[in-house]
């Protein structure tokens, strides 16, 4: 982040504008709608300027600002495009301690004019940082179009209960709770509907039966499979449930940029795995889910991929069951999918594959020994989950059961994501260029003719500019690197 999101109270405070056309008009209105007293200033101010001369808090002067008006500023706007004016300007800021806006010179802003979405009270602020003005146009614009206009309104509206709302529900959770049902339920309807006298009654209502203590106090866990690792993948309801947990626990499948979408108040537990080093078991995971939602609290337990595909979900909604704590299970893109999307495997295919089977090569006693030549055959593709470690085990025992050695092999490490790394081989060697390329967990198998596919759809390598790490000559199998971040 290289500016730090501020909403600065100017009411009453001077604000400089030094510009007299288009740019300099914007910079005026907006600061006269924050409540600024405005000192515009140039030699030749056009009609769009001098347009806005009568409001409330504007001065125009005819003439070119100097240093000693710098004094008693809150902030100082450059607006003339010309350089040497904008620059002496800045110089005359700095000396006065006060913050000034070179308009398109990011080098002399000490701070960022945002593109607004006015919901007044509320209001959403959106910024490039200065690098793609466009960009946060284009958010603006669409941010409108999905919020109601009278969602400001609701704002104040709400307002206006909260003291009663304080003294009727004392803990701060329940209240955040009482909130959300509000702005989210029957009430808000009713006042964007614009039934102000219905969404009145609503509140009252629900404020006797807060107060009468019937709120409820068993909370509740939101199973939530938050895909193979690239945020775009997650769904809304994956999103709305992350903003509204008081606890989250997390495993290492899950990035720092999914994390980041999670409401920032809440506790973050981690209960991550590795092979052979749980840092807390099964068990005592599914036991804790259970104690925080009888404490009240609604609890999401965010896993990697799906949670109902090796996921262990299953085992945890089990013991929820048990226990009468309520649940919502959201899934996610699992592994093989996404990985094999991104990677430009599809799992099935007219002429390759017309059926595709999900193992986990790691049971709960360690490598699984299955049918491998019954899994990898023609017409079929095999996707194999936890199968990193193992992987010589594999080859070895589809060797022993007579499977084709040929057999194209794909290993995706950090699928979907902005690391993603590819490499192909067929089975009697893959073991070994994996070996040798140092792939790590988590990484995802798929086995089968359909990655021969891949060289042709290979998608995101075809946008990012990503570039093959030849292993030994340009004929082998090769290491993809790839940087799924621009899509068409």
């Amino acid at each position: 982040m290289d500016y730090l999101p501020v909403f600065l109270d100017i009411r009453g405070r001077c604000v400089l504008v030094d510009g007299g056309d288009t740019i300099a008009a914007r910079r005026v209105e907006r600061a006269l709608a924050a409540g600024a007293n405005v000192r515009a200033f140039d030699p030749a101010p056009t009609l769009e300027l001098l347009g806005l001369s009568g409001q409330p808090g504007l001065t125009i002067h005819s003439r070119l600002p100097q240093a000693g008006d710098m004094i008693g500023c809150a902030i100082v706007y450059g607006a003339s495009e010309d350089r040497a004016r904008d620059e002496r300007l800045y110089e005359w800021s700095r000396a006065a301690n006060v913050l000034c806006n070179i308009a398109d010179w990011t080098e002399k802003c000490d701070f960022i004019t945002p593109s607004i979405v006015d919901r007044s009270p509320i209001v959403i602020a959106i910024s490039t940082g200065g690098a793609a003005p466009v960009i946060a146009r284009i958010l603006r614009a669409r941010i409108e179009s999905i919020i109601p206009a009278a969602f400001g309104q609701l704002a104040s509206f709400t307002g206006a209960f909260r003291a009663r709302i304080a003294a009727a529900i004392t803990s701060g959770r329940d209240r955040r709770r009482f909130w959300e049902r509000m702005i989210d339920g029957p009430a808000g309807d009713f006042f964007l509907a614009g039934n102000t006298d219905r969404a009145t009654a609503q509140i009252e209502n629900d404020l006797k039966k807060s107060a009468a203590d019937t709120l409820q106090k068993t909370g509740e866990v939101y199973l939530v499979g938050s895909g193979p690792g690239d945020p775009d993948l997650l769904t809304f309801r994956a999103l709305r449930l992350m903003q509204r947990c008081d606890v989250v626990l997390y495993d290492r499948l899950v990035g720092d940029d999914i994390m980041a979408l999670v409401r920032r108040d809440a506790t973050r537990v981690y209960v991550g795995k590795l092979p052979q080093d749980h840092s807390m078991a099964q068990e005592d995971i599914s036991d804790l889910m259970v104690r925080l939602a009888k404490d009240g609290n609604r609890v999401l337990r965010l896993k990697g991929g799906d949670p109902f595909i090796f996921g262990r979900g299953g085992e945890e909604i089990e013991k929820l069951a048990e226990n009468g704590i309520s649940f919502q299970i959201v899934p996610g893109i699992t592994a093989a999918s996404g990985c094999g999307t991104y990677a430009g495997i599809p799992l099935t295919h007219r002429d390759h594959a017309q059926s595709c089977t999900f193992v986990t090569a790691h049971g709960k006693d360690g490598a699984l020994a299955l049918e491998w030549n019954i899994l990898i055959r023609p017409g079929h593709t095999l996707a194999v989950y936890m199968g990193l470690g193992n992987l010589p085990a594999l080859v070895s025992g589809a060797r022993d059961l007579g499977v084709d050695m040929t057999t194209p092999v794909a290993v995706i490490q950090n699928g979907t994501r902005a690391n993603q790394v590819v490499l192909t081989a067929p089975l009697s060697k893959v073991a070994d260029k994996v070996a040798k390329a140092g792939l790590t967990s988590p990484a995802m198998i798929i086995i089968g003719s359909v990655v021969t596919l891949r060289d042709k759809l290979n998608w995101t390598g075809n946008f990012d500019g990503g570039q093959a790490m030849a292993l030994s000559s340009s004929t082998t199998p090769s290491v993809m690197a790839q940087h799924p971040t621009t899509r068409p």
